[in-house]
């Protein structure tokens, strides 16, 4: 990225700095002249720029903390950037689990009183009656020439001279410590979620980044097997829809037992621990002996490559019933995963799997239970329809890889940075 690594004009005098820095502190306070004589280092040639993105659930495996680490991937040559965890992960986890190359990464780890022990970081307990715990962050956030928010944790108010909005789904409606609005540049993930910024928060504009997939096969095809698949992380509260996966899978089987035949269910997925609804799941299918469900907890990725890459068919549920907006899926790396290496995938007809999945070309989506059960019947009886449309599928997933959002990534950043280095004495910073 050589926009980064270019150096600007030459940077006003130290004495000038100086005195620029103590003006803006009278005027704008220590934040701003702490921030412009950063500015006037990397200007000067003196440092990198240094760089934060902050994840508050960095230490549990998904999809957005895969958004914000393979980001941090594509920036880590011309920028000097940190983690920011609250609770024990390394680098050496974050490579393992998304098979990327974080080596010139650090990571800051800041424990929160308001959310003690194993408890999970839930912003929802915060209210206008307790102080923002999330403040710690917004303070550490001055440190850096820029900060990114991959949390899209409205509550922490950006201090650094760059600050962007990373928002993979505007979860909270405005609160009493509502600070979205207050990043110059926002990056949404999807289509979907675009719209419900700008429905709940009031806020257009941004740069649209799909997120990166990267699970294509490096080898040959593998030949598929018998196994629906579904990878989806185990929430708390059900929103991904396991359970409803097993129960349609029972019914799949009671009314065609010619057709499903042989076919197993496979649910793979991350879990904090404990994870009561983790452990109803188990409890339903100790109770239903002889179901061929297999769940797949906390697995390794070579793991997880070789499920794909067996898999003939691809469930994703999520939205189905729902009416909170929130929990429809807003993009759905997974059924991206799943479509680089050849599955057929039947989702839910909502959210952001719309943008990935065309209908009846690179896969199916449905809108009831009943058409699901169509559509998957459709998909098991017919081996012919599943390579035809696995073979779209592998196609259309491609649009969505690695190489494309780092492209993106570097593109956005080094501009930024570039702008940043020259013009050390302009002021405040913006």
């Amino acid at each position: 990225m050589t926009k980064a690594a270019t150096a600007g004009p030459a940077p006003s005098s130290p004495a000038a700095i100086a005195r620029d820095a103590a003006a803006l502190a009278q005027r704008s306070g220590p934040q701003a002249a702490y921030s412009l004589l950063l500015r006037a280092e990397v200007a000067a040639g003196w440092r990198k720029p240094s760089l934060a993105i902050y994840d508050h659930t960095l230490h549990l495996i998904g999809g957005g903390e895969k958004y914000g680490c393979t980001m941090a991937e594509a920036l880590q040559d011309d920028f000097d950037v940190t983690l920011i965890a609250h609770r024990p992960v390394t680098t050496a986890d974050l490579m393992a689990w998304y098979d990327l190359d974080l080596s010139r990464c650090r990571i800051k780890i800041m424990p929160l009183s308001f959310f003690p022990g194993d408890e999970a970081i839930n912003p929802d307990r915060v209210s206008e009656r307790s102080e923002n715990p999330f403040f710690a962050v917004s303070r550490e956030s001055g440190n850096y020439d820029f900060f990114v928010n991959n949390s899209m944790l409205e509550m922490v108010y950006p201090l650094a001279a760059v600050s962007l909005f990373v928002c993979h789904f505007p979860e909270r409606p405005k609160g009493p410590y509502f600070y979205a609005d207050r990043y110059p540049h926002l990056i949404y993930n999807s289509r979907y979620t675009a719209g419900w910024i700008q429905k709940k928060w009031g806020i257009a504009g941004g740069r649209h980044i799909y997120p990166p997939v990267d699970m294509e096969p490096s080898g040959a095809a593998a030949p598929k097997e018998n196994i629906i698949l579904s990878v989806a992380r185990f929430e708390s509260g059900g929103s991904k829809q396991q359970a409803e996966m097993v129960a349609a899978f029972a019914r799949l089987l009671a009314r065609e037992p010619q057709a499903t035949r042989g076919w197993k269910l496979v649910l793979c997925g991350g879990s904090a621990s404990p994870n009561p609804y983790l452990e109803r799941l188990r409890a339903d299918l100790a109770s239903r002996p002889g179901l061929p469900v297999e769940l797949r907890v906390n697995i390794a990725l070579d793991e997880l490559r070789r499920l794909y890459a067996r898999a003939a068919v691809f469930w994703h549920f999520c939205g189905l019933g729902q009416s909170n907006p929130a929990n429809v899926e807003h993009f759905g790396m997974s059924t991206v995963e799943a479509m680089q290496n050849g599955c057929l995938p039947i989702v839910f007809d909502g959210g952001g799997q719309r943008e990935i999945v065309e209908e009846g070309v690179s896969g199916f989506r449905f809108s009831s239970a009943a058409q699901l059960l169509e559509r998957t019947l459709l998909a098991l009886r017919e081996p012919g329809l599943r390579q035809r449309l696995g073979a779209q599928a592998r196609r259309r997933g491609t649009e969505f890889s690695r190489a494309v959002f780092t492209e993106k990534v570097r593109d956005l950043l080094g501009g930024l940075a570039a702008d940043y280095a020259a013009r050390p004495g302009a002021g405040a910073p913006g």
